[in-house]
């Protein structure tokens, strides 16, 4: 079965992607941050950096692409092309609430009539794989058969289903009575998202879903970066190895971002997941929290390695 690398706004990005991929490997797709698909095709410069071919060299990479106009996906598949990918990704999954306002994202499913025309053009005039993440709908899952009849009318890469409604965001439990409704009714491949933090979480999706194609990760591959090679059958995650991954995600962010402020936002983030690995972490996680300045968050990111082990 194959293991994909979600897409999380802000923390997957080229930086986070390459020091996985260096370090610990494991996935058959990394997918990358939505772009945020726009009339005059003007990247930022994140978006930039993400798509460089040199920043995702060895690894399959998928973009993910956010819109509700058919005209803006095609242009922005146009351009992706151009950069050499073979793959993009449609997101109808995105929970956040400036997002679904727009009609973006999980607030599309919604209206059903208006994203059958959207999809209807995009695979019509798009020369290029496409596959769709979405949840099962935006207060209750209830209409996500109906929104199955019309993804199985498009002839999609594959289907990957986060058993969620949106206005769940990343709380409950996953709905897996609907996801294998689903999966029985879809024509497409079929991906499950949701809740994969641990070797055992992904035996029991197999083991209920034996013929399931491949399963996505993401928050449990931020707590555990070495997730993907423990569900493959390697060992587990060290704690040099998480040094050494750290320490490289650290140095290329102080490389590449300027500035104490915006570096340390960027690590503290991760510590919201990594930070449960260690034992006895609050006071640690604490002084990093804190932390304004780089000299003082190695220190308190040294002190943290040096006293507590791996609970995994």
């Amino acid at each position: 079965m194959k293991i994909y690398l979600a897409p999380l706004e802000g923390i997957t990005n080229y930086v986070y992607r390459k020091v996985l991929f260096e370090c610990f490997d494991g996935f058959d797709k990394y997918f990358i941050p939505f772009i945020r698909a726009k009339q005059n095709l003007n990247l930022s410069g994140r978006e930039k950096k993400d798509l460089l071919p040199e920043n995702n060299e060895g690894m399959y990479a998928v973009p993910q692409i956010l819109t509700k106009k058919a005209e803006d996906f095609i242009r922005t598949v146009e351009l992706l092309s151009e950069y050499g990918y073979q793959e993009v990704n449609l997101n109808l999954g995105c929970p956040s609430k400036t997002v679904v306002t727009k009609g973006c994202g999980a607030g599309f499913l919604d209206r059903p009539e208006e994203l059958e025309r959207f999809l209807d053009e995009i695979f019509a005039k798009c020369n290029i794989q496409i596959s769709v993440k979405t949840r099962l709908g935006m207060e209750d899952a209830s209409g996500f058969p109906e929104l199955m009849k019309l993804y199985n009318k498009f002839p999609m890469k594959e289907l990957i289903i986060h058993p969620r409604v949106q206005k769940d965001f990343y709380k409950n439990t996953p709905n897996l009575e609907m996801f294998a409704e689903a999966f029985a009714m879809s024509t497409n491949p079929v991906c499950y998202n949701g809740d994969i933090f641990c070797v055992e979480d992904h035996q029991r999706i197999c083991e209920r879903f034996p013929e399931l194609d491949a399963v996505m990760s993401g928050r449990g591959t931020l707590t555990n970066p070495a997730l993907a090679r423990e569900i493959r059958g390697g060992q587990a995650l060290t704690k040099a190895e998480l040094r050494k991954f750290h320490d490289l995600v650290y140095h290329t962010y102080r490389a590449e971002v300027s500035g104490d402020r915006n570096v340390l936002f960027k690590m503290k983030e991760l510590w919201f997941y990594m930070g449960p690995l260690f034992a006895n972490n609050k006071k640690y996680l604490k002084k990093i929290k804190k932390s304004e300045k780089c000299i003082v968050y190695e220190s308190a990111v040294a002190e943290l390695f040096s006293n507590e082990e791996l609970i995994l």
